[in-house]
């Protein structure tokens, strides 16, 4: 048989206006299912290469070694056990005969039957060649499933006006209508119908650009270089991107004076989606509008107009701006004059925002803050400015330095004041930054202006954390507060759902915590916290400190391992659910160091022995009496932790933990010999007693770096 021609495909769906938002993702999970489904059919190789296309007004396909007809496949299908489809002769049974009818055989086919045995019972198998699909078969299979796994933000139903059984009365339902479809194997049309259209080879390029129209697709692989030169589109979301950046970054060097287009690649990414032959244009608007923070006017620009603002080598904003056009005009004046026009009255908002904000200071903002609702249960965002002050202040007073407690309690009184300002209701992104630009044209002190700002970080993974001793102050109160009145009400993430953010906000706290070493305990933070909701109805501070505190922990355990640490050596550091959180790298560290120890192993697994023995004695105690041992191997293994134990002790509260661990490592052969010699359980009490008190106290010193048992495998 000879082998089926195999050639490109091409599929496309020309459609109106896709979500520019989606538009990546629509052309990835377009592309890859029909990959996946015509290579799970034998129609395409596992090696066959993809290149999805993804443009506003088009999601496509292209993949190479395609088969017209998957090939022959042998088929073995089990009938029934030997017992139940012959009788006694070796005749077919009835049900045997109802079975192969069934398959489109018949009595003929029981000579040729295979006999296999099927776990206890030998059964027959009826082997049979399947014929392999046809590209049209599989290649409409494949679109029905690549259409119905499109991640579609929401679906729109729309009326077919030809084609149909009820123009105008029959609905189909999709991201966007759809007007066209091209399915081409090389140069052959594929015979296949989707979303009420045929299949064809006639595609459509840019809306006001292209040179001819409809463009004529000659085969699959002169796609892309079709709708280029005949089209006008890039059709490529990935090589569409590459071109805006490209031209940004050379519109930059011809305006000047170091002038970089701002770093943006979710932007970046929107006005991909947005044009299909950018043309990149270079736009400037009034330098009286550089009097306003630059956040702000990047922001309106970026968020309403997606512009792209120019900085200059400072990082400062320019009065220039890029915009990404989708037409390419001879003379590009009257585009760049509409941008100029539009931007302008958006700049003009944000300037008489910003002079109408300063006109009252953020002091007397904060009354206002009694009269926005932060939550049914919590109050109002004045009542939560209340308890992050007095967290701030309790948690200054911790470390031990007054000037601190000062600057953060005004910091925190003053961090969310900005809510009620016109540019914040405005821009909800800028809180914080709007904050402290209105804290310094009150004259506030930088170190409180800073730490206005900075209360919110880190904002996300990777972010900085604030800058100053007071924003690191202020950013600890705010999460604790949010982390703690959540937990008490009961308002808990569940599954995706985070609406509080309570897993970034632990995030935050746990680094800081960690990276600055604060001197803290975790749960007389949450102690202190929790006891700052007095009153509020159905607040459970059980659920607000113990909870919470399994939480944090477990997030920090999650994040620990992203780092590279084991499951086990994780485990080992936490499991003592350690309060001074900024111990634990080095914690870790020392448990990383003696796991690597020749003696690890043995001393793990005996610490988890001991463990083991000590749940089941109860009344044991520390105390040893030396009259009481009598064993040579309890004797060694005393004497060997009198001498070792108080040298580990001094090494761990002098907080070098390595060295305790590796002191104690010494121990090994003593504690194999204590076991391999001497009955823990002796029938004499005193005895008994006084070996588990033994245990007791080897197992307390072996523990206070981290639970070793954890590394036992």
């Amino acid at each position: 048989m000879t082998s089926p021609m195999k050639n490109s495909l091409l599929v496309e769906l020309f459609v109106e206006e896709l979500p520019p938002k989606a538009l990546k993702k629509l052309g990835d999970a377009f592309a890859g299912v029909l990959r996946e489904q015509l290579v799970a059919q034998g129609l395409a190789e596992a090696g066959s290469v993809l290149t999805p296309y993804a443009s506003p007004r088009r999601l496509a396909a292209h993949l190479t070694h395609v088969a017209e007809r998957a090939a022959d496949k042998a088929v073995s299908q089990k009938l029934m056990p030997v017992a139940v489809g012959l009788d006694a002769s070796g005749q077919a049974t009835p049900a045997l005969l109802k079975r192969l009818g069934a398959l489109g055989a018949d009595a003929s086919a029981v000579p040729g039957l295979k006999r296999a045995m099927d776990g206890k019972a030998e059964a027959l198998f009826y082997e049979s060649t399947a014929k392999g699909a046809t590209l049209a078969e599989g290649l409409q299979k494949a679109l029905a499933e690549a259409i119905a796994k499109l991640p579609i933000p929401k679906v729109m139903s729309y009326q077919l006006e030809s084609g149909c059984e009820l123009p105008g009365w029959t609905s189909v339902s999709f991201v966007r209508p759809a007007h066209g479809l091209v399915a081409l194997h090389g140069d052959t049309v594929v015979p296949i119908e989707a979303l009420g259209l045929k299949a064809g080879r006639d595609t459509h390029g840019h809306r006001f650009e292209a040179a001819v129209d409809p463009v004529v697709l000659r085969n699959a692989d002169s796609y892309a270089l079709q709708l280029q030169e005949e089209g006008a589109v890039i059709a490529s979301f990935e090589a569409r991107r590459a071109e805006i950046a490209r031209q940004l970054a050379a519109a930059a060097v011809k305006v000047g004076g170091g002038s970089v287009p701002i770093h943006d690649d979710a932007l970046l990414d929107e006005v991909t989606a947005l044009v299909e032959r950018p043309n990149v244009l270079v736009c400037s608007f009034e330098r009286e509008f550089l009097e306003v923070p630059q956040e702000c006017l990047i922001l309106t620009m970026k968020a309403n107009q997606k512009y792209f603002p120019l900085l200059d080598a400072s990082s400062r904003l320019t009065n220039k701006f890029l915009v990404v056009s989708n037409i390419s005009p001879d003379d590009a004046s009257a585009v760049i004059g509409g941008n100029e026009r539009v931007v302008r009255p958006r700049l003009a908002d944000a300037k008489f925002f910003f002079d109408q904000d300063r006109k009252k200071s953020l002091a007397s903002r904060v009354e206002s803050l009694g009269k926005v609702v932060y939550h049914n249960k919590l109050g109002t965002q004045g009542e939560r400015v209340e308890r992050v002050m007095r967290i701030a202040r309790g948690i200054a007073e911790k470390l031990g330095d007054p000037a601190l407690a000062a600057q953060a309690t005004q910091a925190a009184q003053l961090a969310k004041a900005d809510l009620v300002t016109d540019m914040v209701g405005e821009f909800p992104e800028l809180q914080g930054t709007m904050g402290r630009y209105y804290a310094r044209h009150d004259g506030l002190d930088a170190a409180v202006a800073d730490a206005i700002e900075d209360h919110y970080k880190p904002r996300f993974a990777g972010d900085e954390l604030p800058r100053n001793s007071v924003g690191l102050v202020v950013a600890l109160a705010d999460k604790l507060e949010t982390l703690v009145g959540m937990f008490g009400i009961g308002n808990l993430p569940t599954g995706d759902r985070d609406p509080f953010a309570l897993r970034r906000h632990a995030l935050g706290v746990i680094r800081m915590l960690i990276e600055k070493d604060l001197p803290l305990g975790l749960d007389a933070l949450l102690q202190d916290a929790a006891a700052q909701f007095g009153g509020i109805a159905g607040f459970d501070s059980g659920r607000a400190t113990g909870e919470l505190q399994d939480f944090i922990l477990d997030r920090l355990a999650g994040s620990l391992r992203e780092q590279g640490a084991s499951a086990q050596e994780v485990d080992a550091v936490l499991a003592p659910r350690p309060q001074r959180l900024g111990e634990v790298p080095k914690l870790l560290a020392a448990v990383r160091a003696f796991a690597a120890l020749p003696a690890a192993a043995a001393l793990a697994a005996a610490n988890k022995r001991i463990g083991n023995i000590l749940k089941k004695a109860p009344e044991a105690d520390a105390h040893v009496s030396e009259l009481l041992l009598q064993e040579p191997a309890e004797k060694a293994l005393h004497a060997a932790m009198a001498q070792v134990v108080p040298a580990a002790n001094a090494q761990f509260e002098a907080g070098d933990y390595t060295a305790s661990l590796q002191t104690l490592a010494a121990l090994r052969e003593p504690v194999d010999a204590f076991f391999d010699g001497v009955m823990v359980n002796a029938e004499q009490a005193d005895l008994r007693l006084n070996r588990l008190g033994l245990l007791m106290s080897l197992h307390a010193a072996m523990n206070r770096v981290a639970q070793l048992e954890r590394l036992a495998v």
